[in-house]
């Protein structure tokens, strides 16, 4: 791949994080609406969970328009490296956010299960949850799409919270049926359960965002074809010191070549952009520095190193 098409591949990449977080928003703006209004109708726990659940999405979701934005400006002379931490930062944010919702909801969730209370104009609320399925189904399928081109942590971190919005949005529907046919303790201890599952998620998804700022290597399947690559180029005795890393959009990858010593410079020179151009063909993400240590006949024969 070369300048061009990976400027090109930049460009898309962009525009699909940024029509991401459009989508997210506008479908969270609107189940807000749609699930204050159920609440209000019928006084249902389960569905003030899910009313707070949606107001932290719009609020992870303006989270990540902003740090997608700033993730995307290209380096300059203050970050060498680029901005694309600026994802992870967002991620960490959003399991705050998650969390706090979680508390809220558990909180909520005790309440109406020590002093019970009927739950009225219940099928209101089954079919705002209807709908409220189709709409986290549809952003599913369109972020599942922006995740395999991008890789996007904030993206995925989001992904993953409407994906438990799913079960959410199920059990609220059983609990609320349960709540109509007289069993008003269900709603909620299917709140108390909601929360647990939203606090599980913030979690995770801290967990993600952390292990990137700490510049944790990248998985193991792509450090070892990384270092197949290296090694199938012709000339090169073998690879070792094989560190990786990832900032938003970018992966970092620095290597040394163990390449035989009579080489000269410039052949030394052409090796090693021919060992980072396999690279970048295979993962066009890819900063690849590349670093040649001479090799004499005497320690060309002996074991390989290990990366």
């Amino acid at each position: 791949m070369d300048g061009a098409d990976a400027r090109q591949l930049g460009t898309r990449n962009a525009r699909l994080l940024r029509l991401a977080t459009y989508a997210s928003i506008s479908v969270a703006l609107a189940l807000i609406v749609l699930k204050a209004a159920a609440w209000y109708m019928s006084g249902s726990v389960s569905l003030l969970a899910s009313l707070i659940d949606s107001l932290m999405d719009a609020g992870a979701s303006l989270i990540n328009l902003v740090a997608i934005a700033y993730a995307l400006t290209p380096a300059d002379k203050g970050h060498r490296f680029g901005h694309g931490k600026a994802e992870a930062l967002a991620g960490l944010a959003q399991s705050v956010f998650i969390a706090a919702s979680a508390l809220l909801v558990l909180q909520q969730g005790i309440d109406h299960l020590l002093h019970p209370r009927p739950v009225e104009a219940a099928w209101v609320g089954v079919a705002v949850m209807l709908v409220s399925i189709l709409a986290t189904l549809g952003l599913l399928g369109f972020q599942r799409h922006v995740i395999r081109h991008t890789g996007s942590t904030a993206i995925r971190a989001d992904a993953l919270h409407y994906r438990s919005d799913l079960l959410m949005n199920i059990s609220i529907i059983v609990a609320l049926i349960l709540a109509y046919y007289g069993l008003p303790g269900a709603d909620a201890l299917f709140g108390i359960a909601i929360a647990l599952l939203i606090g599980f998620s913030a979690l995770q998804i801290g967990r993600d965002a952390v292990q990137i700022l700490m510049d944790h290597e990248l998985p193991d399947a792509v450090r070892k074809e990384a270092l197949a690559l290296a090694r199938a180029v012709p000339g090169v005795i073998d690879v070792h010191d094989l560190r990786t890393r990832e900032s938003g959009q970018q992966w970092f990858m620095q290597l040394h070549l163990e390449l035989p010593g009579e080489l000269s410079l410039t052949d030394a020179h052409e090796l090693g952009e021919q060992v980072r151009h396999a690279i970048i063909r295979r993962f066009p993400q890819a900063d690849v520095l590349v670093h040649k240590d001479p090799v004499h006949e005497t320690a060309a024969a002996q074991t390989p190193t290990a990366d």
